[in-house]
């Protein structure tokens, strides 16, 4: 259960800073649902895009390694 949810809460990250930076690096304002709350630069989407890889990587493994 723990390894699920760590896997979820990745791609949610990543989802929320792709569409972040590419909404700002693509358009005029971030896409996706953070901007709607807090104002974050483009540096900060990135993060969040590579800190959902290394999130959801994590928890996918894991679960794999669960299976087996």
């Amino acid at each position: 259960m723990k390894n699920e949810l760590i896997a979820i809460i990745g791609w949610l990250t990543l989802v929320q800073g792709a569409l972040g930076a590419g909404g700002q690096f693509f358009g005029d304002e971030a896409w996706g649902l953070l901007h709607k709350w807090w104002d974050i630069p483009t540096a900060g989407y990135v993060v969040l895009l590579f800190a959902g890889i290394a999130l959801a990587w994590w928890g996918e493994r894991a679960k794999q390694q669960a299976k087996a």
